[in-house]
């Protein structure tokens, strides 16, 4: 996988101090678009939309916490909270996730948020050789190794989605 140097977003800049190697995709966003960003980015890159993974926040027992899973399912709110240590998650309003990352929701990077917070990336991930997430802003994806997202992140993988 060739590396592509960036100078844009906080996600970018975290990718190349950590010299990880990955591939920018871009498309234009449509605001009009009637499915989630995930998908949207999938049909304009031509990309299997197993291969997209969202990055979601969500409260576990009152502290925030970050899921990845693919786009094409939804986040098991009671697997999620079980993979942090937790008793019971919901979803983090908008606002605050937002506030959180330093990103608007639809561009939501796990990587370059302003604080870093307990992540998990659903299982399905290791079975991929390389995945897409948020390059953090909308319209922009980088693909890399889940495993080096992970390292990375400090993550864990959990089957937290469905």
């Amino acid at each position: 996988m060739a590396k592509r140097k960036s100078g844009g977003t906080p996600a970018l800049l975290a990718l190349d101090a950590a010299k990880v190697e990955y591939v920018v995709h871009e498309y234009g966003h449509d605001a009009r678009a009637e499915v989630g960003f995930g998908l949207e980015g999938a049909a304009a890159l031509g990309v299997d939309p197993h291969l997209i993974f969202k990055t979601l926040l969500a409260e576990v027992d009152g502290k925030l916490a970050c899921a990845v899973v693919p786009a094409s399912g939804m986040l098991d709110l009671k697997s999620f909270a079980k993979a942090v240590g937790g008793k019971k998650a919901e979803m983090a309003d908008p606002s605050v996730a937002e506030r959180a990352t330093g990103y608007v929701v639809g561009g939501i990077s796990p990587l370059g948020q302003k604080r870093q917070h307990p992540t998990v990336i659903d299982a399905s991930a290791k079975e991929k050789e390389t995945i897409l997430v948020s390059g953090g802003r909308r319209g922009l994806s980088v693909e890399l190794a889940p495993t080096e997202l992970a390292k990375l992140l400090r993550a864990s993988f959990a089957p937290i989605g469905r």
